[in-house]
């Protein structure tokens, strides 16, 4: 019988051609044979399919090339056939597989010996399935599931939370966790219990201290859709961004910032649709965040404002029901002490009261000795000025008739320096305000006590640093301190201290309601302190009325305090006793502080003799025929060609039929229904290069606005002498100006 197969058998034989076809047939299946050394001996059109490798780049080469390091370094390859070898098959695990562009795909695969028709294994075939669809699917499938376990999660917690810190911080968390993000933050809206709102945030995924150094994000292009509610942002390289980078100074994050490459932020809105803050999240790396990334955070931020919403309801309830439960305490508590309220209310009334008619009194005082000081002065400067002429044109050799006027002189200064208190108290006094530095004012009033007060008085002076400028008179300042000084020393017969203190101080609201006449805000204050007897609480009430004082007959007039008072109240200021018995008294003046400072350059002593001349042409208005007889006569006296009139009207008609006036020398206050200074003006329209000078008793408005001459306006108070007015009339002839004529000088 032969050997040989017959037709049948011959006819069930498959050619390798016609096997080569069925295997490359299973285009989704790879079908590789290999050697024991690993090498490709065959390679199917599925394999090329799945790996992209063709036949012949892959024949002769190692298989080891599809699997990946970490399999690499696993001995993979080779433990599947160790395993094929003792068992018949090897391998069957799912695991990443390499492709020929790099990518990776997910795949099952066995290994099964080949063996030689003698029975040993020459090599092995290797099946590999593509199975990345289903291990995408699963992989969504098991995302999903976890992406709806951290949102109950999280609402669940967010359900019964109505801390909003620790709310906050739950989304944040939850939103690392949903996104796989390596950090995220919720920077939020946060209204206090004054209803005043301002920014915070939460961190996950790094420390506070992360971002504590930077400031709170601002609207750039990259925040601003977040912050405004306009939408989701997802930027795989947020630096490669067209929005990135456009803002100063720093054009991007700030150095140390955590590195920031793939970017999410969603924002959160409340039911009403205002934006409640934003959920901003990042990573490292690029393309880190998803479409399902976007779709959980939009769920996740919808939760998180339903909780805010409810935090802050809860909040307001409990601030409600507070506040409630503080009013009723409050109502309790007024029920318990209404009594004793109202009697504390009604000693403040009337301590306000009395001060309200302290301060009247004190203005009607005011006014009358300010009335009585302007005629007073009228009527002093006729005798002064016919005191000096008689002076003037005694015989030098009348020893008796000369001591004689001296004394009356003596007398009416005495009168002149008294009427000038008056007019301090009464607020009437012309004042030049200059801006001044107070410290440089207390040195050298500290140095001229020294000499006044005498050795058994010791000064002290304690200046303020950063000390604010303020716009006084610096002479009347210079002598109120005096004053103060005079009656530190005379109330410490036995000799004591004096402190002068010089600080920037604030007055607020509750003293400025509790004091007349105060205005809140900023000053200096003059401190100036002694260690005599004190005051008793009755002579403290008196200390600022005009005429009153405590020392004998003759040691004073009453007058010291009053000028005081009525300077630092005249330059916008406040002034306030503090004393007791035996323990020394304190004297506080508030001076306002200069805010704009215009400084004006003071002209030099003009350095010609105060004589004139007979081309110089003076018209003198005064309606006192008395004060216009002696200031003419002394005018003429000393060189000057006088013309007079006696009212406003009288003068501008006077000067219209004048050849040349050089100065026009005019009282303030005018009969004939012009005031001095409406006289002045209608002069100088009639001749521009005009020169004029003012004198007055006290002028309320005319000249003298809020105790302050105006720009510009030259002044002399009665009672002048004759030396004053000689050297004041040279000094405005001999200013910068134009002349006579209306041109200006060459």
């Amino acid at each position: 019988m032969s050997g040989r197969p017959g037709p049948a058998a011959e006819a069930s034989l498959l050619s390798a051609a016609q096997l080569r076809q069925i295997i490359d047939a299973a285009t989704h299946t790879a079908i590789i044979s290999i050697d024991r050394a690993g090498v490709v001996t065959s390679w199917s059109r599925g394999a090329q399919h799945i790996f992209g490798w063709t036949e012949d780049e892959m024949l002769g080469q190692k298989l080891d090339r599809v699997f990946t390091e970490e399999d690499h370094k696993l001995g993979q390859i080779e433990r599947e056939m160790t395993d094929a070898l003792a068992h018949g098959r090897g391998g069957g695990e799912e695991g990443w597989r390499i492709r020929k562009d790099g990518s990776r795909i997910w795949a099952a695969g066995e290994m099964s010996p080949v063996r030689s028709e003698a029975g040993a294994v020459v090599g092995f075939t290797k099946v590999v399935r593509d199975r990345t669809a289903q291990r995408r699917a699963e992989d969504a499938a098991e995302q999903e599931r976890r992406s709806l376990q951290i949102l109950n999660h999280a609402g669940s917690a967010l359900a019964i939370e109505t801390d909003l810190t620790r709310l906050v911080q739950i989304v944040t968390d939850a939103g690392v966790e949903l996104t796989g993000a390596e950090f995220g933050a919720f920077f939020y809206n946060l209204i206090d219990e004054a209803g005043e709102s301002y920014m915070l945030y939460t961190l996950s995924g790094a420390p506070l201290e992360a971002f504590s150094k930077f400031p709170m994000p601002r609207n750039t292009q990259v925040f601003a859709p977040t912050f405004s509610g306009e939408g989701i942002v997802r930027s795989d390289d947020i630096t490669r961004d067209p929005r990135y980078g456009h803002n100063a100074p720093r054009k991007g994050m700030p150095e140390g910032h955590l590195p920031v490459r793939s970017y999410l932020a969603v924002p959160v809105k409340s039911r009403s649709g205002d934006v409640l803050g934003g959920l901003f999240f990042g990573h490292a790396k690029t393309a880190m965040f998803t479409e399902r990334s976007e779709k959980g955070l939009a769920g996740l931020a919808a939760e998180a404002a339903v909780a805010i919403d409810n935090a802050r309801l809860t909040q307001s309830t409990q601030r409600e029901i507070a506040e409630r439960k503080r009013a009723e305490e409050a109502l309790r508590d007024l029920n318990a002490t209404l009594e004793q309220q109202v009697a504390e209310r009604t000693l403040q009334l009337q301590e306000k009261e009395q001060a309200l008619r302290q301060s009247q009194k004190m203005e009607a005082v005011g006014q009358l000795t300010g009335g009585i000081a302007h005629d007073f002065n009228n009527l002093l400067q006729v005798i002064i000025g016919n005191l000096e002429a008689l002076q003037r044109h005694l015989p030098p050799d009348s020893g008796r008739l000369q001591r004689a006027a001296n004394q009356a002189m003596n007398g009416a200064r005495r009168a002149a320096a008294l009427t000038q208190r008056l007019l301090a108290f009464s607020r009437r006094q012309p004042l030049d305000p200059k801006p001044i530095d107070i410290n440089g004012l207390v040195k050298g009033a500290s140095e001229l006590m020294h000499r006044t007060l005498g050795e058994t008085v010791a000064i002290e002076t304690v200046l303020g640093a950063g000390l604010w400028r303020v716009e006084v008179d610096p002479n009347e300042l210079e002598a109120a301190l005096l004053n103060l000084a005079v009656n530190a020393r005379d109330a410490m017969p036995g000799g004591g201290k004096l402190t002068i203190e010089t600080a920037n101080t604030h007055i607020d609201q509750v003293y400025a309601a509790n004091h007349a006449e105060v205005l809140t805000g900023q000053y200096v204050s003059i401190c100036i302190s002694d260690t005599g007897v004190g005051m008793t609480a009755a002579t403290l009430n008196q200390a600022f009325e005009p005429f009153f004082t405590t020392k004998p007959v003759g040691k004073g007039t009453g007058l010291g305090l009053s000028q005081v008072y009525g300077f630092v109240k005249q330059s916008g200021g406040h002034v306030k006793i503090y004393s007791e018995v035996g323990q020394g008294t304190t004297v506080k003046i508030y001076l306002p502080r200069l805010v704009a400072e215009h400084v004006v350059a003071e002209s030099l002593p003009n350095p010609l003799p105060a004589e004139g001349s007979a081309e110089e042409t003076i018209l003198v208005v005064e309606d006192d025929d008395d004060v216009r007889t002696s200031t003419v006569e002394s005018l003429r006296e000393i060189g000057y060609r006088v013309i007079e009139a006696h009212d406003g009207p009288s003068a501008l008609r006077l000067l219209e039929r004048q050849l040349r006036v050089d100065l026009l020398f005019s009282d303030v206050v005018l009969p004939g229904g012009l005031t001095g200074a409406q006289v002045g003006a209608q002069a100088r329209a009639i001749r521009p290069g005009l020169k004029v000078l003012f004198t007055t008793g006290y002028a309320r408005n005319a000249i003298i606005h809020h105790g302050r001459l105006d720009k510009g306006v030259h002044l002399i108070t009665k009672p002048f002498s004759l030396n004053d007015l000689a050297a004041k009339i040279r000094d405005v002839l001999d200013a910068a100006g134009p002349d006579p004529d209306g041109t200006k000088p060459s």
